[in-house]
């Protein structure tokens, strides 16, 4: 029980206002309590499990899993620290945690907690992208037929002055709609919870120097900027100091990724005659290495700052709403940075320019155990 300012508020209130699904088991494997945001995930299954306790739960949650509830509990006892695993429902792998308690009088209580996943972003995203793929193919099949129509009158130099402008609207689409397309699969990762898993899987050493260097030649301006945006060769205005020792324990995709949509907005977002500076430290005492990207672009409105890690929230400076965008990319790159144990932020000032900072596990000899 909990006092409150009215008197007491039963624990009951309290479990209900959570937003995760709650289950709690006592020492004779009996559902002793569960909140309104389980009778919501478990539904219909919710009447088993009070019936049979454990064992209807045990069934339910084994189903597809690549290890058992019990093998779950048992690590969760031994150890400290609540346990992740995976359920499904409906299709959907949830992310949920199994906790040991041991409350004073010497009994063992196991709880489980599942996530209510947030299907927002990844809905809208779907959306915008049926949108983009319907207007690409009612475009490019309006381009292509005037492209024919062109071709047959044979007007000469003009013919190739319009097929000029016809094929780069098509070149502008199918960008655009490739771009939306890593979009959507970057998201689901995140939002699947799969992230973690891939990064897990996929950690290697990257030494920041040899990995910049390619990433650099890889770079031109149709795939690193919109193609309707006059952006020049990005690389000239790029200048990396990165002490060639330096290394840290990360994915190489996902890496690549977040270098790239951070490169993109500081180009995008800055005087094309810029320098934009690449400057990577190490942080001995804390097993770590800092990237910073700095430009001196239009910077970000303090009233602004809140909303640049929000999806599909852009800045509504004209020079940023002048420039075609999806609002998502610092979004996913939050996700993907904090997915390899890492952290971002950034430091702005309008008018002078902006650092985006990155943080990232260290590489070591065990690194690739963990």
């Amino acid at each position: 029980m909990v006092v409150g300012a009215n008197g007491l508020i039963s624990s009951q209130l309290i479990l209900d206002g959570l937003s995760q699904a709650v289950l709690i088991f006592d020492d004779e494997n009996r559902l002793v309590a569960e909140n309104a945001a389980a009778r919501a995930v478990i539904g219909a299954d919710l009447k088993l499990i009070r019936a049979e306790g454990w064992a209807a739960a045990a069934v339910l949650f084994n189903s597809r899993a690549t290890e058992t509830v019990e093998s779950l509990r048992a690590r969760a006892t031994e150890g400290r620290y609540p346990v992740r695993f995976y359920i499904y429902r409906a299709g959907e792998r949830v992310p949920a945690w199994m906790t040991v308690l041991r409350p004073n009088d010497g009994s063992r209580l196991t709880m489980i907690t599942i996530e209510l996943p947030d299907w927002t972003a990844l809905t809208d995203l779907v959306d915008r992208y049926l949108d983009e793929v319907r207007d690409v193919v009612s475009s490019t099949k309006g381009h292509t037929e005037l492209i024919e129509q062109i071709a047959l009158a044979k007007e000469g130099e003009a013919v190739n002055r319009r097929l000029g402008g016809f094929t780069r609207l098509i070149l502008i689409h199918m960008h655009r709609l490739g771009r939306l397309t890593q979009l959507m699969h970057r998201l689901e990762q995140i939002k699947t919870g799969q992230i973690r898993d891939y990064v897990a899987r996929s950690r290697q050493k990257i030494v920041l120097r040899d990995f910049f260097e390619d990433f650099l030649e890889s770079l031109d301006e149709d795939t690193l900027v919109d193609p309707e945006s006059d952006a020049g060769d990005p690389r000239k205005r790029i200048r990396a100091v990165i002490p060639g020792r330096i290394a840290v324990a990360a994915s190489q995709q996902h890496f690549a990724y977040i270098l790239r949509d951070i490169l993109r907005n500081a180009i995008m977002y800055s005087m094309k005659a810029s320098p934009i500076k690449v400057i990577a430290y190490a942080h001995p005492k804390e097993n770590s290495v800092e990237i910073d990207i700095i430009d001196e672009g239009y910077g970000i409105r303090q009233s602004e700052c809140e909303r640049v890690f929000q999806p599909y929230e852009r800045s509504r400076q004209p020079q940023v709403i002048a420039e075609f965008g999806y609002g998502m990319s610092l979004y996913l790159c939050k996700h993907e940075v904090e997915g390899m144990n890492g952290r971002i932020w950034f430091e702005s000032d309008e008018g002078v320019g902006t650092t985006f900072s990155i943080k990232l596990p260290a590489w070591t000899d065990d690194s690739s155990s963990g």
